[in-house]
């Protein structure tokens, strides 16, 4: 009896979107003149029981707003106006506010509105032809880069943290109208608790200053810094029915130093620094590298008991890792659907240091190279529970996969097959894995909302 309901469901959310012939827009230059269904869907709370993000007092964000801190911003001076109107002190501003996003905001954009780029954030010292030539490993050896070159890039990284890096303070709702995007910039959640971010695209959060980091991994690798979003030393923070995407500046597409890739990106929404209730859903990671780290380090300290994150009917499409990556936190991984495949292509779950992740019904679309054994990696964990997940490989039949079974079976050493724990945190009932893709892929997203 359960698939006429799920029919039924997305039916009913398809017919509430907004139609592909859209009524004249309104004239956005004040919150008050939006429509109402985009009034009701900024005041929204996430709902109870929804992952871990409902745990204790819940999520409300910036519901609370008042009007005169209810914004349309259209710009990134708009933006850090309505998050407080300075970036520097933004993330201590606990007043609650309600933020609309209408068109592209980027990053790039001085206050003046003029456009910039890498060039303009580079230190005056800082050339990379003059870093390669430095840093070299042919020349500089094993070690890690330092003296005038390494310092004047580290000056480029904070310039560029200052531009690109929007900080956000407690009971703080962000949300985008149809079409919204934010381009080349973070949004930095840290020590900012109950906070809402949905139906937003974000583009590009590029580095354009990347670290070389020549004892990562034995050939070294290029690292960069900026995430999409940044979730650090803050609880109860929902993050729905956002597209994550590189656009037309792959890593992919970017040249090789040191025989390494030139990485430019970071995550997509990573949680770490003793993060905790997080419940991300409903999301779209589109042609990405790296996407959801959930710790950052291998320490045993204040991590442990945190890093809970609830990771549910989002669409990973054609993404690489960390999907997600998991340190300490009990995380529960549910009704997602994966499209995987494609050069480069690592796993889907890290199965990182104390981390328990419970995996329930996830649907799996495979190309033919990609062997079920290789979804699951081993990061120095010791076990998750993974149960109900199916694979179409190729033009193959969905089949349901024991994917612990399969990986078990040709590494070592094994994953025991129990995380330690139960999610309660559930506002529906888990749907079965083959109703997944008929569900998540048309929902889940920017644009899906009816807004």
């Amino acid at each position: 009896m359960r698939a006429p309901l799920v029919g039924a469901m997305v039916i009913a959310v398809l017919v509430g979107a907004t139609p592909a012939v859209a009524a004249p827009r309104p004239d956005l230059s004040a919150a008050d003149r939006l429509p109402w269904s985009a009034r009701q869907l900024g005041r929204q709370t996430l709902p109870e029981r929804d992952g871990w993000a409902a745990e204790g007092v819940g999520t409300t964000g910036g519901s609370a707003a008042a009007p005169e801190r209810t914004r349309v911003v259209r710009s990134r001076a708009e933006l850090v106006a309505a998050l407080g109107g300075d970036n520097a002190t933004n993330a201590t501003d606990a007043t609650p506010k309600l933020i609309y996003v209408a068109g592209a905001v980027d990053g790039f954009e001085a206050p003046d509105g003029t456009a910039l780029n890498c060039a303009d954030l580079a230190d005056p010292a800082y050339r990379l032809d003059a870093y390669l030539a430095a840093y070299d490993p042919a020349v500089w050896g094993r070690v890690a880069p330092a003296g005038p070159l390494e310092e004047a890039r580290v000056r480029s990284v904070a310039n560029q943290t200052r531009q690109t890096q929007i900080n956000v303070g407690p009971n703080t709702t962000i949300v985008g109208l149809r079409g919204a995007r934010l381009t080349g910039l973070t949004l930095m959640i840290d020590r900012a608790s109950n906070v809402i971010v949905r139906n937003l695209t974000f583009v590009d959060a590029r580095d354009c200053f990347p670290a070389w980091s020549p004892t990562d991994g034995e050939t070294g690798n290029w690292n960069s810094q900026y995430d999409q979003i940044s979730v650090r030393r803050s609880e109860n923070v929902w993050v729905d029915h956002n597209t994550f995407t590189d656009g037309d500046n792959p890593d992919s597409a970017q040249p090789s130093y040191f025989g390494r890739p030139y990485q430019v990106h970071d995550g997509s929404l990573d949680v770490t620094h003793t993060a905790s209730g997080v419940t991300a859903s409903w999301n779209r990671f589109t042609g990405r590298d790296k996407l959801m780290l959930i710790g950052s380090s291998n320490t045993v300290g204040p991590d442990v008991g945190r890093l809970k994150v609830t990771v549910h009917h989002n669409l990973f499409d054609g993404v690489l890792q960390r999907l997600p990556r998991v340190r300490f936190g009990q995380v529960d991984v549910y009704n997602n659907h994966y499209r995987l495949g494609g050069d480069g292509f690592q796993y889907a779950l890290g199965v990182g240091v104390q981390s328990a992740i419970y995996a329930e019904n996830n649907f799996f679309t495979l190309d033919p190279a990609v062997d079920p054994a290789d979804l699951l990696y081993d990061w120095g964990g010791t076990g998750l529970t993974e149960r109900g997940s199916w694979v179409r490989q190729g033009t193959g039949r969905a089949r349901p996969v024991d994917l612990l079974a399969a990986y078990n079976a040709v590494h070592d050493p094994d994953l025991a097959a129990d995380a330690g724990w139960t999610p309660t945190l559930r506002r529906d009932p888990v749907l079965p894995a083959p109703l997944v893709p008929l569900v998540v892929n048309p929902l889940a997203g920017a644009d899906r909302l009816p807004i």
